[in-house]
């Protein structure tokens, strides 16, 4: 009887779906509804989505990545720049390729 849980454990395992990519998972709806270039601070992101992937350039900007499920196992990123002062200053989203 093990045995066979065993098997079916992993034969359901190999069947889970691809995780998600690194980085906060938030419904794109949310992001690009709550998320507003010149308005939105830095603050307010941590506090309504949580910490996610970024990049700190010397300039004192920073680049933010939220992910967004896109069906079929697919994500799309929602990206945000956040100048030196801590306000987003840009937003944009890259649809996943289906083509992967």
């Amino acid at each position: 009887m093990t045995l066979r849980l065993l098997c079916a454990a992993i034969l359901l395992a190999g069947c889970a779906s691809q995780p998600a990519p690194p980085g906060a998972v938030v419904a794109a709806e949310r992001l690009t509804q709550s998320v507003v270039a010149g308005r939105t601070s830095k603050a307010e992101l941590l506090a309504t989505f949580g910490p996610t992937k970024n990049v700190r350039f010397d300039s004192g900007y920073e680049a933010w990545v939220y992910q967004s499920p896109a069906g079929g196992g697919q994500f799309s990123e929602f990206v945000v720049l956040i100048d030196p002062s801590g306000i987003v200053s840009k937003t944009r989203t890259r649809i996943s390729s289906s083509s992967k």
